[in-house]
């Protein structure tokens, strides 16, 4: 519980569905009292295999939100990919409150996976891309305006260890977080200046649906079950074990609050040990 985010109004792109990460940033956001905007796009676009939220379930989240937390829970759809989309959302969140404190830039997917750079189809490649970078760019520049004169304003980028270690059957994705981690470190130095700090989050193997789909993806590869690659990957952490979306959410509510009122310009890592760097 952070008392100094009581109050506060907390904006998380891709937040619209219970099992991914930006769901659970937004709980952890409401249990310390803050008001959450969940936004995302309420529709699964071609080309994904993991499916989001509808309208309807993400405004069944807010009202659970509401009733469970005593705070304000706004909706707004969002393509991260359009302008239009996220003027329309900086009008809606305008219309309801007067400003934001806390912005999470959570919204990501990969298409065209897996394949190698020399079968990569390049439209799948742009998109990603698009998706995983241009839009903390698009979605910041548009609500710094939010934030401006708000006392200790904080923005998180969701990145990923996949930003740090390459790998391969999944290029696009990797070069858009190794691009986040950078941009985050650019917003940092430029918003200091106007009070805003800026970090990233460097997540490693987390159980959502996207992480499940993995798993089920290499076992029809690889041979095996989606259990058996599971089984395998916790042995490359030393903490034995898959993450929660609630172990993501704890360090994001911290980055938030003043406790970390000294630090910017950091990609952090949660990955049980899975990476460590000097």
């Amino acid at each position: 519980m952070y008392e100094d985010l009581k109050g506060k109004v907390a904006l998380v792109t891709g937040s619209g569905k219970k099992s991914g990460i930006g769901y659970a940033m937004i709980e952890k956001f409401a249990s310390c009292g803050a008001n959450v905007i969940i936004a995302d796009l309420g529709a699964s676009p071609e080309g994904i295999e993991v499916k989001l939220g509808t309208m309807d379930e993400m405004q069944k989240i807010a009202d659970e939100i509401e009733e469970k937390y005593s705070v304000q829970a706004m909706v707004t759809q969002l393509d991260v990919l359009d302008k239009d989309s996220i003027a329309q959302m900086i009008e809606n969140i305008k219309a309801k409150f007067d400003g934001v404190d806390i912005l999470c830039n959570n919204a990501g997917a990969s298409f065209g996976v897996p394949n190698m750079m020399a079968t990569y189809d390049e439209d799948a490649w742009m998109k990603t891309i698009d998706v995983n970078l241009h839009s903390v760019f698009r979605v910041s520049r548009a609500v710094m305006p939010l934030m401006f004169g708000r006392t200790a304003p904080t923005i998180i980028n969701t990145s990923s260890r996949a930003g740090k270690v390459p790998s391969s059957f999944n290029g696009a994705y990797i070069v858009a977080k190794a691009g986040v981690n950078m941009l985050t470190k650019v917003m940092a130095t430029e918003l200091a200046q106007m009070g805003i700090r800026v970090n990233a989050i460097c997540p490693g193997q987390i159980m959502t649906d996207l992480e499940k789909w993995r798993f089920g993806l290499e076992a029809q590869a690889l041979g095996g079950t989606a259990e058996d690659r599971e089984k395998e990957m916790c042995t490359t952490i030393p903490l034995g074990r898959i993450g929660t979306t609630k172990e993501v959410a704890n360090l994001v509510a911290f980055l938030a609050s003043s406790e970390s009122s000294y630090m910017t310009g950091q990609a952090l890592n949660v990955t049980g040990g899975q990476l460590m760097e000097l």
